[in-house]
């Protein structure tokens, strides 16, 4: 079974809830552990192009935010599900969520 890393950037108001959509969804169970992740603040950059609705900022304005990064674990056959859970979860119009593959010798 393959299993993915996935990296998650939220403003930190929202943090628990894509947390608690995670975990809702399946991810976060490493060995005989469940709801695993971590989580640390970073600063966001972006800048919503014409026909954008931005959470935050203004359309053709480069905009820097604090954001939290969550990182989790889930198997490859959980992604669609732990992906649609997050994006019903996360504020932004264009959630930016990474499902990497782990190397697992």
């Amino acid at each position: 079974m393959t299993r993915l890393k996935i990296e998650i950037s939220v403003p930190e108001s929202h943090a628990e809830a894509v947390i608690e959509a995670l975990h809702t969804a399946g991810a976060g169970r490493v060995g005989d552990y469940a709801r695993c992740s971590s989580i640390w603040k970073v600063t966001g950059n972006w800048q919503a192009l014409p026909g954008a609705q931005p959470y935050d900022g203004e359309v053709g304005v480069v905009q820097h935010s604090e954001e939290c990064r969550i990182e989790s674990v889930c198997d490859a056959d959980q992604a669609g599900v732990v992906r649609q859970a997050v994006r019903d979860a996360h504020p932004y119009e264009q959630a930016v969520i990474h499902f990497l593959p782990l190397y697992e010798p």
